[in-house]
């Protein structure tokens, strides 16, 4: 007797999302899947609805209608602290740590996310290693870092909650170029060894084809253009961003 192959389960999930601010539509029927190990890069023009995206997936905004999926699990109406446990960490847009708390300090709160923390200490080693200037500055306050020392501790501090999904909201914003490499430098290691899915914010078409193996481009709350970034033109990248047509 043949065997029948059971379709993939994608990583994530999500269908015809509405979100809506008042009368404003954010986010119009939105639609996507992230299988796992992939490095989705997401970009848009300002308003077409990337942070409300993201902030629904960490179920910060609540949406009116569809659905999102994490590992064919309906997570759309869950409280933040569980869906980190089910193993999606959202890294927001803006740098947010606790100035007044050490690096340290503010490493272990992302511990409190996590389903099982026996491997932390193992975990703590590995951003550590990840990002070393953390571990120079660890009992310094994170108040006194720079920006990007900044952006490598929230990013650290979300690697804590042992994520499957860590979705990142423009990593780059204000960093001078030489930092914004060593982040993705630290970004595409993680891929690589521990094969994280990474879902990333970012306003650069050209570095979503530097690292991405995928392309999202929404426009007016939707997904308008979508493929592997070094295969679209630069043509098709304006059209869909300004919106011409084809």
């Amino acid at each position: 007797m043949s065997s029948v192959a059971v379709p993939s389960v994608p990583l994530l999930r999500v269908e015809n999302l509405e979100v809506r601010y008042g009368g404003i539509r954010a986010l119009r029927g939105l639609s996507l899947t992230l299988e796992a190990g992939e490095i989705v890069i997401v970009t848009g023009p300002n308003g077409a609805g990337k942070s409300t995206l993201m902030n629904s997936l960490a179920g910060l905004v609540k949406p009116q209608g569809g659905s999102i999926l994490l590992d064919g699990v309906d997570i759309t109406r869950h409280a933040p602290e569980r869906i980190a446990r089910l193993g999606l960490s959202m890294v927001p847009e803006g740098r947010h740590v606790f100035g007044s708390m050490t690096v340290l300090e503010n490493l272990r709160i992302g511990l409190g996310a996590r389903a099982d923390a026996k491997s932390a200490p193992l975990d703590l080693d590995y951003v550590m290693d990840l990002f070393p200037l953390l571990r120079e500055r660890s009992h310094s306050q994170a108040g006194l870092l720079s920006g990007g020392q900044q952006q490598m501790l929230v990013i650290a501090r979300g690697l804590m909650t042992a994520p499957r999904l860590l979705a990142i909201d423009e990593p780059s914003l204000g960093l001078a170029p030489r930092i914004t490499d060593q982040v993705y430098e630290a970004l595409l290691r993680l891929q690589r060894e521990r094969a994280l899915t990474l879902l990333i914010v970012e306003q650069s078409a050209t570095r979503a084809a530097l690292v991405g193996t995928r392309m999202l481009m929404l426009r007016e709350g939707r997904v308008v253009l979508s493929g592997d970034p070094r295969s679209i033109s630069a043509q098709e990248i304006e059209r869909a961003y300004f919106g011409f047509d084809a």
